[in-house]
């Protein structure tokens, strides 16, 4: 079992930067692939980015390509660096692991709890 905390969330200004941290537990992520998905108010929730287990291959969704990096750095971290932020982002970021590569960007398997990104115009 996984289980994921993120953290990094808060209120920036348009235009500002944050990064997001996923620390995983329970489980070494190693083998897994790891993903970004968020959530605005009244919206359905939506992915926005993920990662294979070697760190190379990565997705993002159109609207934050060119400003959001997805990276990891051991088998217990994931991040999200977002630049240029728009008010649009504003949004509950979660993050989320599966084994399978296709359905951590559709149906992961583990969830973190969240973290608020407010983005100011």
């Amino acid at each position: 079992q996984v289980q994921l905390v993120e953290s990094g969330g808060g209120l920036v200004q348009a235009g500002g930067s944050l990064r997001l941290s996923c620390a995983a537990s329970g489980r070494p992520i190693n083998f897994y692939g790891m993903a970004w998905f968020r959530q605005a108010p009244e919206k359905e929730r939506e992915f926005v980015a993920r990662i294979d287990w070697t760190g190379f291959n990565t997705l993002y969704t159109d609207s934050v390509k060119g400003r959001f990096t997805i990276s990891r750095s051991s088998a217990k971290n994931v991040f999200l660096q977002m630049n240029g932020l728009k008010p649009e982002d504003t949004a509950v970021y979660y993050c989320a692991a599966d084994r399978n590569l296709t359905l951590v960007q559709t149906h992961p398997s583990a969830w973190g709890q969240g973290t608020q990104v407010t983005v100011s115009s």
